[in-house]
């Protein structure tokens, strides 16, 4: 059975659909999930990343570094963590891309706006937990 009516279930338009989003498309794909701490605390599981954030890395060569986001790379569907970089041959040092899902928050930047995204996906999980749960004690 199909779950999202929006979305496709061919893999072919998924993809295209995927490669061919536009910015503000890309920045609610590039979410990242909460440490335990901000999850309990706003009831939220994931969120947008941002510029600014706390994040530690949960996979790949970098596991477990932890850093402040200094960009997020729309184009490419990655973001730069400060002090995560590479040297390059001519001693540069360029910073490495880490896909936002890979990172845990553990520090938000609050803003107004996003205080307000964290309050409406806060109330509608409660919603849905207390439906759940009249649910289950009207079925007994």
């Amino acid at each position: 059975m199909k779950v999202n009516a929006a979305t496709h279930s061919s893999r072919r338009k998924s993809r295209k659909a995927y490669f061919e989003a536009p910015s503000s498309v890309r920045r609610k794909i590039m979410s990242a999930p909460l440490s335990k701490e901000l999850r309990e605390k706003h009831n939220v599981t994931a969120i947008p990343i941002r510029k600014d954030d706390e994040v530690i890395i949960m996979r790949g060569t970098n596991k477990g570094r932890e850093g402040k986001i200094t960009s997020v790379y729309r184009l490419k569907y990655v973001v730069h963590v400060e002090r995560v970089q590479k040297e390059k041959s001519n001693g540069q040092s360029a910073p490495i891309g880490i896909a936002p899902s890979k990172c845990q928050i553990t520090k938000l930047k609050e803003d107004k706006d996003r205080i307000k995204i964290l309050e409406r996906k806060g109330a509608g999980r409660k919603a849905t937990k207390e439906r759940m749960e009249n649910m289950m004690d009207t079925s007994r």
